[in-house]
């Protein structure tokens, strides 16, 4: 019995170990060199239906900004294969049109895995260890344009703003919102709270396989109520969810939000 004990105090160490590493939160990334400058901002548009109205008049007012680029920095848990791994990511976007994604998952703090991904003049890339490097396979690409639209929940003025966005009203707290694609439109179930007029949820039908035999699962981002992106009133913490594994894969914490900098370089690169 005696070899058994041990192994079982070994395997019971290793687990406890590897617990620990994964309660030790990474350290934030560096501040983005340049500051957000003075927002511009256009009139809130007419007839939109009644939800959307109450969204941005709670957000914005009856003026909402032109956002053109974001910088957005923080930290994450993320569960790619199960396991729920603290990580620390940026996400650049050129509004409505291009985003880049840097995400490391960490253990005792240390990056481990490293996930690039891109979507940029319609051209996706998507590298993650041990699975590879996919380059325009068109399930990705399709999953990265919603990617596209639907982190701009951090940056909502762009689906007002750019003429390409439409709304259909659906109830009192529910839209459509439609968004370009190529030749095509996709669409987001947009649902709003009843009391605080605040964005819940946004759910559309995306890919999360890659090849030919992919098909659309229902994807689900949600904002949870609390922390704010500093100084205005969007949720800084959000949730991203494949409705057939009905748990969160994804609690992204925003720590540092930029608007309108430059981003032409920062876009292209790999890595932090």
């Amino acid at each position: 019995m005696k070899p058994i004990f041990i192994i079982l105090c070994v395997l019971t160490i290793l687990l406890l170990i590897g617990w620990l590493g994964l309660q030790v939160k990474p350290r934030s990334f560096m501040p983005f060199p340049q500051e957000t400058p003075e927002l511009k901002t256009v009139p809130l548009p007419k007839r939109l239906p009644a939800p959307v109205e109450r969204f941005y008049q709670t957000v914005y007012g009856d003026q909402v900004p032109i956002i053109e680029t974001v910088v957005i920095k923080g930290r994450a848990r993320i569960s790619p294969f199960g396991v729920k791994f603290p990580a620390r990511f940026i996400f650049v976007h050129n509004a409505g049109r291009d985003y880049r994604h840097y995400i490391e998952a960490t253990w005792f703090g240390l990056p481990f895995m490293k996930v690039n991904e891109s979507y940029v003049n319609g051209h996706s890339l998507f590298e993650l260890p041990m699975i590879g490097t996919l380059e325009n396979d068109p399930a990705t690409s399709q999953a990265a344009n919603l990617a596209v639209w639907a982190e701009a929940a951090w940056f909502p003025s762009i689906w007002v703003t750019d003429p390409r966005v439409r709304w259909e009203a659906v109830d009192d707290n529910t839209a459509l919102m439609f968004v370009p694609y190529g030749n095509i439109e996709e669409n987001f179930v947009m649902r709003f709270n009843p009391d605080t007029g605040l964005l819940d949820s946004m759910e559309a039908m995306r890919y999360r396989d890659s090849g030919t035999n992919a098909k659309k699962v229902l994807w689900i981002t949600q904002s949870v109520e609390g922390k704010k992106i500093e100084g205005t009133k969007l949720d800084a913490v959000g949730t991203a969810t494949w409705l057939d594994q009905g748990l969160p894969w994804a609690v992204f914490t925003l720590e540092e939000v930029k608007y309108n900098v430059d981003v032409s370089e920062y876009i292209l690169q790999k890595g932090k």
